[in-house]
């Protein structure tokens, strides 16, 4: 199995600071090519966001690199890499606490990773930046750990009031930010020729799926240059329709 990857990134047209983190790592190993993806969006509102996104990333490029290798040596399993990633999750959380309480400020990110292997991908999701996978239709993996989103599985709430409602922001769980973290922990089978897309709430609330469909098909993405145009050109058009918060997103595809 073979990758490519596109990335892009925009402050938007209201925060002074982008607090978005992005990262793409890959490497050859004896069970074949392995990737992992990640966006992790520092909190808007929230003092020093980027610290907190940027803390996540490296907890997670430190684990690609050390930890990683040692699991698939030792025999790798759903079990274990959840354990894994549930103690980089818990020590991030409680050094990013730490950080925030010595300099009296407030201070989150969301982390949506995707690890791929041996024609699976594990997956897993704190807060509401969304994993994507686009083959014959475009499915939404993670669900957001939001108030509405609580609301609407409660019954409380439609989709459609939920997006228009002012507490959509309202995170249930935020790595730094949230006392006790419960990770959401996906694994599936990867179709041939599919796309994952990443992306922060700041990429998706002007677009609907059916457009990413359109724009992210397999077919479409032939090569990185094509990928890094098809999200430019979306960024462009978020900005277009008046988003003003950070906007980044990934695409992989397989």
């Amino acid at each position: 199995m073979s990758f490519l990857t596109a990335t892009g990134t925009d402050i938007g047209t209201r925060k002074k600071t982008n607090q978005d983190s992005a990262l793409i790592l890959q490497a050859d190993t004896d069970r074949g090519p392995v990737l992992l993806a990640s966006i992790c969006d520092g909190m808007g509102g929230l003092a020093k966001g980027e610290v907190a996104s940027a803390a996540m990333v490296d907890a997670l490029r430190k684990w690609f690199k050390n930890d990683l290798p040692k699991l698939l040596a030792d025999g790798f399993s759903e079990e274990k890499l959840w354990q894994q990633w549930t103690d980089l999750i818990n020590d991030t959380n409680d050094r990013i606490s730490d950080y925030g309480r010595n300099l009296h400020v407030e201070l989150g990110t969301t982390a949506a990773v995707v690890l791929v292997l041996e024609n699976r991908y594990y997956i897993l999701n704190v807060g509401d930046s969304r994993v994507y996978l686009l083959y014959d239709s475009i499915y939404q993996l993670t669900k957001d750990q939001t108030f509405v989103q609580q609301e609407i599985d409660a019954g409380r709430m439609t989709p459609e009031e939920a997006s228009m409602d002012p507490r959509q922001s309202i995170l249930l769980q935020c790595v730094g930010a949230t006392r006790m973290i419960y990770p959401e922990f996906l694994a599936g089978d990867l179709p041939k020729g599919s796309v994952f897309m990443l992306c922060c709430d700041g990429f998706r609330h002007f677009i609907a799926p059916e457009e990413f469909f359109q724009a992210f098909q397999a077919s479409r993405l032939k090569n990185s240059a094509a990928m890094q145009q098809a999200i430019d050109d979306m960024i462009r058009l978020n900005i277009s329709r008046g988003e003003d918060d950070n906007i980044t997103a990934i695409l992989v595809k397989t």
